[in-house]
């Protein structure tokens, strides 16, 4: 099903820009008009990472003359395996402003403009507001669903993105520009339980898969900018690298849907954050009051080398994630030995339980698991491994 093009043609381009996209006039589809439709678009990346960096690339290069980005970190050097846009030279600085200095290198006719905070219900509506679509490359369920009410709320499209270690989706969800295309809610009408799905600084993902996906949703951007091909909307493309396999699903408006069904129970921006939850509510209750900093953990480990103090540290990480950084004397008995229950058969009943992970979430979630278990006394870092490493012992790779 086609759709009509999503801006009106700028007045003209210039000699220079004429000879820049020379290879998008030729192509029938595009032409002249398709080309001054990417000028006068305005269009919003969210997050200048590893589906940021490739969609800003591209944008840009595409002649997008007006590019927002959204984005509060900064470069840090494990980005750089899969985030192109940035460079060594950027580690430390502000993603958002290494991205548009990268820009301006591709292509000095484009317009950046930053949006340097965190996006939240503040402000997501009035940073949206001004563009014509969104390019979303978040990768935390929450602003997930922020960006799909606020797109929704404001009448703008957007281009959807997701990747983990090999796998990729996306998805263009635009109820504003048919009556029967689906929202975000619709393919994922409730949050996955927290601590399900890790993200991608816990999993990890294979670098040029970001590019797959980046890349694909620029396809999407231009084909809904300009009004031609078929957009992927009211459809899922899966991408499974391992198998180089390409699968694309049908995605139907849910009547049901809790933001663009009949009845609508989502009326307005709502609390993101205890909708999808960091952590289940038994995580919650374990850690309220057995959460150790790892200043305590540093003291606690010094008294057990002078032997007046006796623990267990367990980390629950990944044995990969082991291998590259490390608590000293902790044993590694990874999260999914307490899911089924065969970690408890390696704890030991006369000493206190320590735990601990990459930064809190799945030692909570653990913990739940030992205290149901009767280990009363367990604790668990904050922070974990990632809080040892910035405050204890900064000699040790971070990831």
């Amino acid at each position: 099903m086609s759709f009509p093009p999503l801006v009106e043609p700028a007045d003209e381009l210039t000699i220079d820009e004429v000879r820049r996209y020379s290879r998008h006039l030729i192509i029938p589809d595009v032409g002249m008009s398709g080309q001054k439709r990417l000028k006068n678009a305005k269009v919003l990346v969210i997050g200048a990472g590893g589906l940021g960096s490739p969609a800003l690339l591209y944008l840009a290069a595409a002649g997008v003359h007006t590019l927002g980005i959204a984005e509060f970190d900064e470069v840090d050097e494990s980005n750089l395996q899969r985030q192109i846009i940035h460079g060594q030279s950027d580690i430390g600085k502000s993603k958002a402003l290494s991205a548009k200095e990268s820009i301006a290198e591709a292509n000095p006719y484009v317009n950046v403009i930053l949006h340097e905070g965190r996006l939240d219900n503040d402000n997501v509506m009035d940073v949206f507001k001004d563009y014509d679509l969104i390019v979303d490359g978040t990768d935390n369920f929450a602003t997930r669903y922020m960006v799909n009410d606020a797109a929704y709320f404001l009448g703008i499209p957007y281009v959807w993105g997701s990747i983990y270690r090999f796998d990729g989706q996306a998805s263009v969800f635009a109820p504003s520009m048919a009556d029967d295309a689906p929202c975000y809610r619709c393919l994922y009408p409730e949050p996955p339980p927290p601590g399900m799905v890790p993200s991608c600084a816990e999993g990890g993902v294979l670098g040029v898969l970001c590019a797959q996906i980046g890349s694909i949703q620029v396809n999407e951007a231009i084909k809904v900018l300009t009004g031609i091909g078929e957009p992927a909307i009211g459809k899922l493309v899966i991408y499974d690298a391992l198998e180089l396999e390409w699968r694309k699903l049908r995605v139907r408006k849910d009547p049901n849907c809790a933001l663009c069904g009949e009845n609508p129970t989502v009326t307005g921006l709502i609390d993101y954050e205890t909708f999808c939850g960091a952590i289940s509510d038994e995580a919650a209750d374990a850690a309220a009051g057995s959460t150790i900093s790892v200043v305590q953990l540093e003291h606690m480990l010094k008294e057990r080398e002078e032997g007046t103090r006796d623990f267990v540290l367990v980390d629950v990480r990944e044995p990969n994630e082991y291998e590259i950084n490390k608590i000293p004397g902790s044993i590694l008995i990874p999260k999914g030995d307490f899911l089924n229950g065969s970690a408890l058969e390696q704890l030991p009943s006369d000493k206190q339980v320590v735990m601990h992970c990459k930064s809190g979430v799945r030692s909570a979630e653990t913990l739940a698991i030992v205290k149901g278990a009767g280990y009363a006394d367990a604790v668990h870092v904050g922070g974990g491994v990632v809080a040892w490493v910035n405050q204890i012992d900064p000699s040790q790779p971070s990831y």
